[in-house]
């Protein structure tokens, strides 16, 4: 494996460019856990794919006087609607694992979404921030053990909670189990040490009927989890406007559009053709974002035109980490967010208010 890079080659011009140098730089077995889907990837794929069937109209001769792209998303002043989406493991990438991904959100004026999964302590990783940090949580069978994870995040100063919802048990991402992956020694998720596991299931069984399945949490836990925190909670993995609508029953205070980017369930649409149905059934009461298959500052745009707030980047963050560090995370956020300016500048749009569905062209009759 190439060592990491200490400054960017004029070959990397977009986020895209980074897969192939990280490739290069994490091992197999790592590679096929960070970068692959569930069954026969065709989510993951087309992820990526729907964003090219939303073709853009240019609106000209717009003044352009002020323009931003700065907004507040629970009390979290940023520099552009892009964030750093929940991802684990980052030592699997870089030596310097969270600490770099969070250097460089702070140098670039957004907000990381720090993984329960991460590999250094929640502490560590805020410790190092410059800027807002949000947490990542599982709400975990060992309910005691959530609710002091819970009480670490708020005591080291994370200011929302961002609870996966979609993932209550792991897909079947064959690539993973064909490259026999398993975490190195010095790996780990830090954050669980300690929790109390679920016992394992009888012989013979395969997921129902086993503690794990029992255990999940449902709506209830989402009320649970209320009671005992005064952070916003976003539910992470609603892709159901009905779903959205009793979550913001329940006392969500935002929703993540996702569909864990492929990793849960193949055969989930895209999460931008996910999108309009779910902020159409919120109706502003709460703050939407997305994630999934974001790889252009164009398609922040087209995620903001079908009802985001904004959107999180994952795999590509990723891709940059492996790559160059925090030199590298940096470099793509930079990268995504002159994309995003240079769109906005070519539909006329002077701030995010002016972003909606009429920055949209019709689609090409075929």
């Amino acid at each position: 494996m190439l060592p990491p890079l200490t400054q960017i080659p004029p070959e990397i011009a977009a986020l895209g460019d980074y897969e192939r140098f990280a490739r290069e730089r994490i091992a197999p077995a790592s590679w096929a856990y960070l970068d692959s889907g569930a069954g026969d990837e065709w989510t993951m794929r087309e992820n990526i794919a729907a964003f090219a069937r939303l073709p853009l109209r240019p609106r000209l001769l717009r003044s352009m006087q002020g323009a931003s792209t700065a907004l507040n998303l629970f009390g979290c002043d940023l520099v552009a609607p892009i964030l750093i989406a929940p991802t684990a493991f980052h030592a699997l990438a870089h030596p310097d694992a969270e600490l770099a991904t969070v250097m460089a959100a702070g140098a670039t004026g957004t907000c990381m979404v720090v993984s329960t999964q991460a590999s250094l302590l929640l502490e560590d990783v805020a410790s190092a921030a410059a800027g807002p940090l949000w947490f990542q949580l599982y709400i975990q069978p060992d309910r005691d053990f959530t609710e002091g994870l819970v009480a670490r995040a708020e005591a080291a100063g994370y200011r929302a909670l961002v609870i996966t919802v979609d993932a209550p048990v792991n897909g079947v991402r064959n690539a993973e189990a064909r490259a026999g992956f398993a975490l190195p020694p010095h790996v780990r998720a830090v954050n669980l040490d300690g929790m109390r596991l679920p016992a394992a299931g009888a012989p013979g069984t395969l997921l129902f009927g086993t503690p794990l399945l029992e255990s999940i949490p449902d709506w209830s836990a989402i009320a649970w989890l209320r009671e005992r925190t005064r952070l916003p909670i976003i539910l992470k993995g609603i892709v159901d406007p009905e779903d959205a609508r009793r979550a913001i029953d329940f006392g969500a205070d935002g929703i993540i559009v996702s569909n864990h980017g492929g990793r849960a369930l193949d055969g989930i649409p895209a999460a931008i053709d996910l999108l309009p149905d779910v902020a159409n059934a919120v109706a502003r009461q709460v703050p939407v974002l997305m994630d999934g298959g974001v790889r252009r500052g164009i398609d922040v745009l087209r995620a903001q035109a079908l009802g985001a707030d904004a959107v999180l980047i994952g795999r590509p963050i990723l891709h940059a980490l492996a790559t160059a560090g925090a030199l590298g995370v940096a470099h793509a956020l930079r990268v995504l967010m002159a994309e995003f300016e240079l769109a906005m500048a070519l539909t006329g749009c002077r701030t995010l208010a002016d972003i909606d569905a009429g920055c949209l062209a019709p689609a090409p009759r075929r």
